[in-house]
């Protein structure tokens, strides 16, 4: 038996954020978000090297470069990742920071 699931699928979309009048794709593949989802864990010890493995992992280098244009607080990069891994799992962006805050 075979069971097609290629209707179920998203080849063609990858989430996108707007900041202000930018809007960067974030890279959605599982093999991706498995490795952010190691460095996010559980939150605990989350050391700023993480965030950046994070941030070179969501985003290539073309996207990379609009958001480092922005010269985001470290605060807002951080709001970004999140904004990120939110977009990525479809979990509420709060429900995210919460879990990095435990």
């Amino acid at each position: 038996m075979i069971v097609d699931i290629t209707d179920k699928l998203n080849f063609e979309e990858s989430p996108k954020l707007k900041i202000k009048n930018v809007t960067v794709e974030v890279n959605a593949d599982a093999p991706t978000m498995l490795k952010v989802m190691q460095r996010l864990g559980n939150g605990d010890d989350m050391k700023p090297k993480d965030i950046s493995d994070m941030y070179e992992l969501l985003f290539d280098e073309k996207e990379g470069k609009k958001l480092d244009a922005m010269k985001l607080s470290f605060n807002d990069f951080q709001t970004v990742i999140m904004g990120a891994v939110s977009a990525v799992t479809g979990v509420d962006m709060d429900e995210v920071s919460a879990k990095k805050e435990d």
